[in-house]
């Protein structure tokens, strides 16, 4: 097997349950391989790198090997290199507790003493 079916190669590399909704997710575009959009009928060949928008998130992968049957996890980690860079830790966010209301004055000035916002803009804070 030279080359296999985009749609049967991620529903057998199990990114998608079903085939059909791999087919769907492809005509929606969420398959770039190289710098065009691939299609449920696009061939994929081994060495072809592509980046996908998948229910897990988006993955840039290399394929190792073909498949157009499904198989276990194991097999299916099998068929693709991932090449997705780690992700940078990103800012935090301060969450309240769903129903604590609105934040008093002192945990508002906390909030925004820790993410940085509302700097410089105080009100009567500094003038003379």
């Amino acid at each position: 097997m030279s080359s296999v079916r985009a749609d049967k190669w991620f529903w057998a590399a199990r990114f998608w349950k079903t085939r059909s909704q791999a087919a769907n997710a492809l005509r929606e575009g969420a398959v770039t391989l190289g710098d065009r959009r691939a299609d449920p009928a696009t061939l994929l060949r081994v060495g072809d790198e592509m980046v996908a928008r998948t229910p897990g998130g988006r993955k840039v992968l290399r394929i190792k090997a073909l498949s157009d049957t499904r198989g276990g996890a194991e097999v299916a980690r099998l068929l693709y290199d991932d090449l997705t860079p780690p992700e940078t830790p990103g800012v935090a966010v301060a969450l309240r507790d769903r129903g604590a209301g609105r934040p008093t004055k002192r945990e508002r000035r906390d909030i925004e003493r820790w993410t940085g916002e509302g700097e410089g803009e105080g009100e009567g804070e500094g003038e003379e």
